[in-house]
């Protein structure tokens, strides 16, 4: 949660750890409690085709420069002495989902009474916006293993990223590439050009171990969590890989705790070709769960495209709530996050839980 003074509204999103515990026997009142917060606060119309029934503003809206801004609120703040500066703190939750039936199409056009949810082992205070967003700004970073173990695939990789990149980016989007192995090469920064992107996709070639973790963690501490933006976006990693490590200093836990700070979801694609899922594919699948995003199989080389595909689709299939928890307190604890859809024939993918903000 960040302080900010009272001229300027405070906002702060969750951020997941580790997947939450089965809530028995909570998960009906969970569900009533949500709809009886439905009555309260109305929700609000959702579709996926209808651009008017999107909202006119994200939250924390302001100017859409694409530019990090420099110095801080302290360094912008009047110096007069008898002015009194009154900071205020808002908590609230921003959770991302997505909802899918039960051959895995995404479904649009639920309503906010479709859903129940737990914060912490309790109902929300107040759900204040509940909306689907198919058009909010992305900032995606494309991460591709240039390892020696995926030597002989990496073409694959190039080409399906230049295709995703191609297919994905609207005028407000941006996104970087970046190379891996036991070492992270960043090598193009944010931006909305493809050309530039496609160049950096051809800088790129492979050799050397593999520092999964580590890269993981760096990126999503260097390029996501230290952006910032005028204006409300999606962040998301596009992560292509076999999913070994054999290099890194840091865990694997250390690395989705990293995302999960910087509110990175992570998209997996595995390059692993095989009738059978090896250790490799289990890493991919526990980061993508951790981070609210989806692991990917393609079962050829050829299909990796078609990975990046499910990923650009999902990016424009997804829900915002945002609500007030219950009982919150601001002493860096865990809380979990249990959502769940109303109707048994849909499953709603969202991050499990989130660290309260700690006052210092």
């Amino acid at each position: 949660m960040t302080d900010m003074k009272i001229d300027v509204t405070a906002r702060w999103s969750g951020l997941v750890t580790r997947p939450a515990a089965r809530l028995a026997g909570a998960g009906i009142l969970a569900l009533a409690c949500l709809v009886s917060a439905t009555a309260q606060t109305p929700a609000a119309p959702a579709s996926s085709t209808t651009p008017a029934q999107q909202p006119t503003s994200a939250p924390s809206a302001q100017p859409a420069t694409g530019q990090t801004p420099t110095g801080s609120p302290e360094e912008a703040a009047p110096t007069d002495p008898n002015i009194q500066t009154i900071r205020v703190s808002v908590n609230e939750v921003d959770l991302v989902f997505t909802v899918a039936d039960k051959k895995g199409r995404f479904v649009t056009g639920l309503q906010q009474q479709n859903f129940g949810l737990l914060d912490d082992g309790r109902p929300p205070v107040k759900v204040r916006r509940f909306v689907q967003q198919t058009n909010l700004p992305l900032r995606v970073g494309i991460m591709l293993d240039t390892s020696s173990s995926i030597r002989s695939r990496f073409q694959f990789e190039q080409q399906a990223a230049t295709d995703f990149l191609l297919q994905t980016l609207h005028p407000a989007d941006r996104a970087f590439v970046e190379g891996f192995d036991v070492q992270t090469d960043v090598s193009q920064g944010f931006t909305n050009r493809i050309d530039m992107l496609d160049t950096g996709i051809r800088k790129l070639r492979p050799g050397g171990g593999t520092a999964l973790f580590d890269s993981l963690y760096k990126t999503c501490r260097d390029e996501m969590l230290t952006l910032k933006q005028d204006f409300a976006v999606r962040k998301a990693i596009v992560l292509v890989s076999d999913g070994d490590d054999d290099y890194s200093r840091a865990l694997e836990s250390d690395a989705i705790k990293m995302c999960q700070r910087a509110e990175t979801i992570v998209f997996t694609i595995s390059t692993n070709v095989g009738p059978s899922k090896d250790k490799g594919d289990d890493v991919l699948q526990q980061i993508a769960d951790a981070t609210g995003g989806q692991a990917f199989y393609p079962t050829r080389m050829e299909d990796v495209a078609t990975g990046f595909h499910n990923v650009e689709e999902e990016l424009r299939s997804q829900y915002l709530l945002v609500y007030t928890p219950a009982n919150f307190k601001r002493d860096g604890s865990f809380r979990t996050i249990y959502l769940q859809a109303l109707d048994p024939r849909y499953a709603v993918r969202a991050k499990k839980g989130y660290f309260a903000p700690k006052d210092e």
